[in-house]
């Protein structure tokens, strides 16, 4: 598990806006298991001490781009890849984490078609899903 200032390799974002804590890249490259521990120092918290959707959202998608920094540190890049959210297909927000809790997500790649990729991604509390998402990533 890569954690910490190491996640700084895989993702261009910085504070305040780091969303991922922790990543496992899966046995076949396609696939990923990263964390976020919900603090309140956290942009996405709102005065309910829960954080909003559009930070579970983030939260993913920068699951995502560690997932492509990962792999991109495999192929020798100096820094880790820009991407951006082209399209958010399906989001449901079963409900918001709250402050004190850990989320533990999923990310699958699947397509890809010159720099953009279709990914799916689960976020869980527990062994409770708070969200899903289809995405469509451009990667510079």
């Amino acid at each position: 598990m890569i954690e910490g200032e190491d996640i700084k390799k895989l993702i261009p974002q910085r504070e305040p806006f780091i969303m991922v804590d922790g990543f496992e890249e899966g046995e076949d490259n396609n696939n990923a298991v990263t964390t976020l521990s919900v603090c309140p120092s956290n942009y996405f918290i709102l005065p309910d001490d829960t954080m909003s959707e559009t930070g579970l959202i983030e939260h993913l998608a920068q699951s995502c781009s560690a997932l492509s920094g990962s792999h991109a540190l495999k192929q020798a890049s100096e820094h880790p890849p820009v991407g951006l959210i082209g399209e958010v297909k399906h989001f449901n927000c079963h409900r918001r984490p709250k402050l004190g809790e850990r989320i533990k997500s999923t990310i699958t790649f699947g397509m890809t078609f010159g720099n953009v990729t279709l990914a799916t991604g689960q976020a869980f509390v527990d062994e409770e899903m708070i969200a899903d998402i289809n995405l469509k990533i451009f990667i510079q």
